[in-house]
């Protein structure tokens, strides 16, 4: 789940990280009020989930509440890499003498959390990592100590921190790995950590991605999330109960397990098709859940026929029969659905799906075959 910029300040702000003074706005009237309250010049900051942000004109400087207000209605107009802005943050402009990248990854590869950092930080740190790789340091922490002194002292001997900034920046550091791992990121970046005209640490912008799998730890973290901004069918998958993520083929997926889910699409994939997403039913299949399935694939105009691939062990195949054509008989969408389902009670439910007039199949392969051929052949 990613967090939003002034979502992300307010939880590095807990641990100590210095940000400005911000407020959220919604329209003009509520960004020139923010802005005066604010006082001075103030930067008017859309807040979008995507980046490049600075670069589309959703980052701009006011020097009244007046003309706040006038940049406000300029940037909510604004449609950043296909999002709508609908929300900005007002905050007090600061002087800038040095731009820097900081940052945490969980980083599978190393099997641990890495601090990304570079004294190149700013709008194109992007392109710095790709031209100049020399330039960022990565640094891998131990799993167990988590961050060190010493790994402090390394980050700031790079970053060329001077040394009456050292303590400060030591503070962000441990500000920033205890924010990480008390909400379970994924990652955790300030872009740009700035040193301002009066020789102080700034978070300037900050960005925190948290891992789905913990937000049930983290209910306060999960009240941040940003409906606007996700897509409706992630967002009715979550509501249902159910694993799904969407990708860009005509083959929907229906699957009850995670491993299972992997091998059907890679077997779609070997017939010549593409799947459309990566659904993970769980276990039982109940009417109401396949339906909701149904429904999270079929709201992809791309889907022209969908894969059901069901093992039963604990959950009899005829209950998952019975569900299937329940759910289908529900459907407002009508595509091609080619059902594959073993284990328990196999044989009754492919008699039930044969009565229903649905295309089954007896193996994974021939299944993913016929999916491709009743979407319209290979990809």
């Amino acid at each position: 789940m990613k967090l939003q910029e002034y979502r992300s300040k307010e939880i590095l702000a807990r641990y100590g990280i210095p940000v400005q003074a911000g407020l959220v706005a919604t329209d003009a009237d509520s960004a020139r009020e923010a802005a005066r309250r604010i006082g001075g010049r103030v930067a008017v900051k859309a807040q979008v989930l995507v980046g490049g942000r600075g670069k589309a004109g959703g980052i701009k400087l006011a020097a009244s509440a007046d003309e706040a207000a006038e940049l406000a209605t300029q940037i909510l107009g604004l449609t950043i890499k296909g999002v709508p802005v609908r929300t900005l943050l007002i905050e007090s402009a600061v002087e800038i003498t040095t731009e820097m990248y900081l940052g945490l990854i969980l980083d599978r590869a190393a099997r641990a959390i890495t601090i990304i950092a570079s004294a190149e930080g700013g709008i194109d740190i992007e392109a710095t990592a790709r031209t100049r790789p020399d330039a960022v340091l990565r640094l891998p922490l131990h799993p167990l100590l988590g961050l060190q002194r010493f790994n402090v002292r390394r980050v700031s001997f790079f970053l060329g921190i001077p040394e009456p900034l050292r303590a400060p920046f030591a503070s962000v550091l441990d500000g920033l790995y205890r924010a990480f791992v008390a909400v379970d990121a994924d990652l955790a970046e300030i872009n740009p950590l700035v040193v301002t005209a009066a020789g102080n640490l700034l978070a300037l912008d900050a960005k925190i991605v948290v891992d789905d799998s913990a937000l049930t730890r983290h209910p306060d973290v999960e009240a941040m999330r940003d409906l606007n901004e996700e897509d409706p069918a992630e967002i009715a998958a979550r509501d249902a109960g159910i694993n799904f993520i969407k990708l860009d083929g005509s083959i929907g997926c229906m699957v009850n397990g995670a491993g299972l889910a992997m091998a059907t699409m890679d077997l779609v994939k070997l017939a010549g098709g593409e799947p459309a997403n990566f659904l993970d039913i769980g276990g039982g299949a109940k009417a109401d859940r396949v339906a909701a399935a149904f429904q999270i694939i079929l709201a992809d105009p791309k889907v022209r026929a969908i894969l059901v691939n069901i093992f039963g062990g604990i959950t009899r195949g005829d209950e998952v029969a019975h569900g299937i054509v329940e759910a289908r008989a529900r459907l407002e969408r009508d595509v091609p659905m080619v059902v594959r389902i073993e284990g328990t009670n196999a044989d009754e439910a492919a008699a039930i799906l044969r009565e229903a007039r649905l295309i089954t199949a007896d193996s994974l392969d021939e299944a993913a075959a016929l999916a491709v051929a009743a979407a319209g052949g290979a990809t």
